[in-house]
């Protein structure tokens, strides 16, 4: 019997080989399909991990420019505000020496004071005009002052003002300086 049992074992097992190397090939089958799968979505993976990279990349570069326009805006705006400065500057500058030739068209304009009692000058009440005289009063040049509105401030004429104030520089005024005002008549 030994023979028999072993003839019928040995016959068995070739079928059994066989099962098992269908089931292992059928195994390797699934591992390569369920492989490409896998590399598929590694290599969408990847594709998207590039795309991030790229997305970082530009990011920085995006936060690199907004920190250059930034300080440029900065110096820009400095540069604005000392335009600015310099313009107004320019214009007070401008102002005063409008004052300075408005009181000079005023004398040109006005007729030259005539003798009293000279014959043919004026007669009346005309005839008493005397030249300026400084007053009591002083005045403190303030910001923006011009010749001609300190004297409408104070019921002067431009002209009485600069003839009792003969040393001043007009156009360079300065806060602070004293103007003598004329004597009121």
């Amino acid at each position: 019997m030994d023979t028999i049992s072993r003839e019928n074992n040995n016959s068995y097992l070739p079928i059994a080989g066989v099962i098992l190397g269908g089931l292992a090939l059928l195994i390797a089958v699934v591992v390569v399909v369920k492989l490409q799968g896998a590399n598929k979505k590694l290599d969408t993976l990847t594709e998207s991990v590039a795309k991030i990279d790229t997305v970082e990349t530009m990011a920085r570069n995006a936060q690199a420019i907004a920190e250059q326009a930034k300080s440029s805006g900065d110096r820009a705006n400095t540069m604005i505000n000392k335009v600015a400065n310099d313009t107004s500057t320019a214009f007070q500058d401008v102002a005063n020496t409008i004052g300075t030739i408005r009181a000079d068209v005023a004398k040109i304009q006005s007729p030259p004071p005539k003798a009293a009692g000279a014959p043919g000058g004026p007669k009346g009440p005309a005839a008493e005009k005397v030249p300026a005289v400084a007053g009591p009063d002083e005045y403190i040049v303030k910001s923006k002052d011009t010749g001609s509105t300190i004297a409408k401030a104070h019921n002067v004429s431009l002209a009485d003002l600069m003839a009792v104030n003969p040393g001043l520089n007009w156009t360079k005024m300065k806060v602070g300086d004293k103007v003598k005002l004329p004597a009121k008549k």
